[in-house]
């Protein structure tokens, strides 16, 4: 498929917006665990029943309930007994995730891979949640809800590969050759639109959840006046991309955090060392996670 570009190889937005139908549809398992109804109990058997048939999402969901992150007191072998242990809600975002980064296995490039795309969510959710932990339990978001925030907050970068893989090699090629300076002003000169309008566009495309799209439009600006949904969500990585800087993707976002930055989610800034110290933990946790479920 021909996209169409400006005079500077650059994206025209628009234009890329309308050729959105030529990226394969939502997953239908993906699509189907968003419509069900956890609140009954035929929906959380639908669930279970949806996900046991899928070996690759049954797999990681079981990995995911052994990783040293959730803390399982013993091994975890179904994907029930992982329900149990993370709770309906959170399988059900996991699962989604899952669907949603292994849709296009030969998206991959010369200098884009989906594999690496793949560690960076699952290292950024970890970090996360790590993060999350320290919030107070009132104000805390939903760890089903941060969890699949932060495995689609990059898709992105994956619809770009799609799309344009020659492009999508350039801005990687750049994101390389340059990797402390931020993203944004990187691909305002490549693409003229960063990875995070085209996810939150594909993102509506698949009508996911509004707080999602806001998440994943605004995940490295999540101060912008702009947000009316999720800015807890979008703050939570924009720290923790901070944190990891270029783990996996090359996705500089700056390194400095403000202690203001760290009070508007609650959290103490004096606990940051401590913080730090479990972030760089979850990232080592997630390196094994992924290679244990490849």
């Amino acid at each position: 498929m021909e996209i169409s570009v400006q005079s500077k190889g650059a994206i025209s937005l628009q234009q890329t917006i309308n050729k959105l139908d030529a990226l394969p549809a939502i997953p239908a398992i993906a699509q189907q665990l968003l419509t069900l109804d956890l609140d009954t109990e035929q929906g959380k058997q639908k669930l279970l029943v949806l996900i046991e048939e899928d070996p690759l999402i049954s797999a990681k969901i079981v990995g995911l309930a052994n990783s040293a992150m959730i803390g399982a007191s013993r091994r975890i072998s179904t994907v029930k007994d992982s329900a149990i242990l993370l709770g309906i809600k959170r399988i059900q975002s996991v699962a989604i995730g899952i669907a949603i980064m292994t849709m296009i296995a030969k998206t991959s490039t010369a200098k884009f891979s989906i594999q690496d795309l793949w560690l960076h969510c699952i290292g950024i959710s970890f970090a996360a949640l790590g993060i999350s932990r320290f919030i107070p339990e009132k104000v805390r978001p939903h760890e089903d809800e941060l969890f699949l925030a932060c495995m689609l907050h990059d898709i992105g970068f994956m619809a770009l590969a799609y799309l344009d893989p020659k492009l999508s090699d350039s801005l990687h090629t750049c994101l390389a050759a340059e990797p402390e300076r931020p993203i944004v002003e990187i691909e305002k000169t490549v693409l003229n639109v960063g990875h995070e309008e085209l996810g939150a566009e594909l993102a509506s495309h698949w009508n996911l959840p509004e707080e999602i799209i806001s998440v994943i439009r605004h995940h490295h600006h999540p101060n912008s006046a702009e947000v009316s949904m999720g800015r807890a969500l979008a703050r939570i990585i924009n720290i923790a991309e901070k944190l990891v800087p270029n783990f996996s993707i090359r996705e500089y976002g700056g390194a400095e955090i403000t202690d203001e930055e760290w009070k508007a989610l609650g959290i103490d800034p004096s606990k940051v060392e401590e913080i730090k110290i479990q972030v760089d933990e979850a990232i080592e946790e997630a390196v094994q996670f992924v290679s244990s479920v490849v």
